[in-house]
C-alpha cells in the first residue's frame, strides 16, 4: 500500500550483453546511492537471453522477506530481447520502458519487478529518472493511464484478485524453467499467420505492432533483398539461421547467426542475402516502410560478385 511503499527496501539484481553494459554500469552505480536500495548485485554482461535469464532467476528465488523486496535490472540494445526472456519465469513481470511513465504505468497496472531498458536509445539521466519513478511507484498507485487520479473503485476491485490470478497462469509446478527450455520469441510466433514479402520472393513477415513497429520475419535460403532503406532506423535479433548484410552507406558488411543484434540507421542503403532459412525479430522506430534502391537482379548479380571474392579469400 502506499503508506507502506515510502518504508520499502530493495535487492536489486542486474545484468546486461555488451550493447547494454555502459548503461547497465550506469544504472548500477546510481541504484547503490539511492537511500531505498539495501543491495545491487551487478551479475555482468553475457549474450541478452543468458542476462535476462540470470537475472529472472535470482529475482524468483530470492528469499521472501518483507523487509527487502528483490527487484531486477536488465539491460540490452534495444530493452526488448531482455523483456522477453525475463518473462519467460514465472513470478518476473518485467516491462521496457523508455520514459518515467512509462515506469509509473507499468509498477501501478502490472506490479513491474524487473525494469528492461534500451542501451542504444536511453541516455543514463533518463535510465536514472526511469529506474528512481520505478522503485517510488507502489502497485495501483495513481499513474499517466489513470489521469494521475485514483483508481477507480471497480479498478480497485480487479486490482485486488489480479496478482493471485498472474501467478496461475503458468501451468505445473511454478518452477523456473531450464536455461534450454524452448526460445519465448519462437513460442510467440507459434500460431502467427504470416504475409508474403510481395517484393522479396522467398520472405514473409508478420506484423506484431504498429507505431513503432515491430515484426516476426522469415526467409528462406537463397533469398535476397535488394538494396533499399528505411524512413526509421531499425534494430533485429536473428532467432535462428545465417545472413549477410551489407551496408552501403557505411561500406560495411556484417555476417548475422543465432542471437545476433545488429542496429541499421535512418536511410542506410543496404541488401542482404539469407545463407540457411533465417527467422529475425526486427523493431522499427517508427511505422514500417520500404524504398528500393535497385532491383532484383541487380542486387542478386552484386551480391554473386560479392561472395564469389569473399569465397576465394577463405
Amino acid at each position: 500500500m502506499a503508506a507502506s511503499a515510502c518504508n520499502r527496501r530493495f535487492k536489486i539484481f542486474a545484468a546486461a550483453d555488451g550493447f547494454g553494459e555502459p548503461l547497465k554500469d550506469a544504472i548500477v552505480a546510481h541504484l547503490r546511492a539511492h537511500s531505498s536500495v539495501a543491495d545491487v548485485v551487478d551479475l555482468g554482461v553475457d549474450k541478452y537471453y543468458s542476462a535476462a535469464a540470470l537475472v529472472a532467476r535470482n529475482v524468483t528465488s530470492s528469499s521472501s522477506d518483507p523487509a527487502l523486496e528483490a527487484r531486477g535490472v536488465v539491460v540490452c540494445g534495444t530493452g526488448a530481447g531482455v523483456t522477453i526472456f525475463a518473462n519467460k519465469y514465472p513470478g518476473v513481470y518485467a516491462t521496457h520502458c523508455s520514459s518515467v511513465a512509462d515506469a509509473v504505468n507499468t509498477r501501478s497496472i502490472n506490479a513491474c519487478n524487473v525494469l528492461a531498458l534500451s542501451g542504444t536509445a536511453t541516455p543514463p539521466e533518463t535510465a536514472a529518472a526511469i529506474a528512481d519513478a520505478w522503485l517510488a511507484t507502489p502497485f495501483r498507485a495513481p499513474c499517466p493511464a489513470s489521469g494521475d487520479a485514483p483508481w477507480p473503485e471497480d479498478i480497485q476491485q480487479f486490482f485486488d484478485v489480479a496478482p493471485q490470478e498472474m501467478a496461475s497462469i503458468p501451468e505445473g509446478s511454478g518452477s523456473a524453467p531450464a536455461p534450454d527450455s524452448t526460445c519465448a520469441i519462437c513460442c510467440l510466433r507459434k500460431g502467427m499467420e504470416f504475409e508474403p514479402v510481395d517484393i522479396m520472393p522467398g520472405g514473409e513477415m508478420r506484423i506484431v505492432r504498429e507505431s513503432p513497429t515491430s515484426a516476426y520475419v522469415r526467409f528462406k535460403a537463397g533469398s535476397v533483398e535488394p538494396a533499399h532503406h528505411h524512413t526509421f532506423g531499425h534494430d533485429l535479433v536473428v532467432i535462428k539461421g545465417k545472413k549477410k548484410v551489407w551496408n552501403l552507406t557505411k561500406k560495411e558488411n556484417y555476417h548475422l547467426v543465432d542471437g545476433d543484434f545488429l542496429f541499421t540507421p535512418a536511410g542506410d542503403v543496404h541488401r542482404v542475402k539469407y545463407l540457411e532459412d533465417t527467422e529475425f525479430f526486427i523493431r522499427w522506430d517508427g511505422h514500417w516502410d520500404i524504398f528500393l534502391d535497385e532491383d532484383l537482379e541487380t542486387a542478386r548479380n552484386a551480391i554473386d560478385a560479392e561472395l564469389g571474392v569473399v569465397d576465394s579469400d577463405k
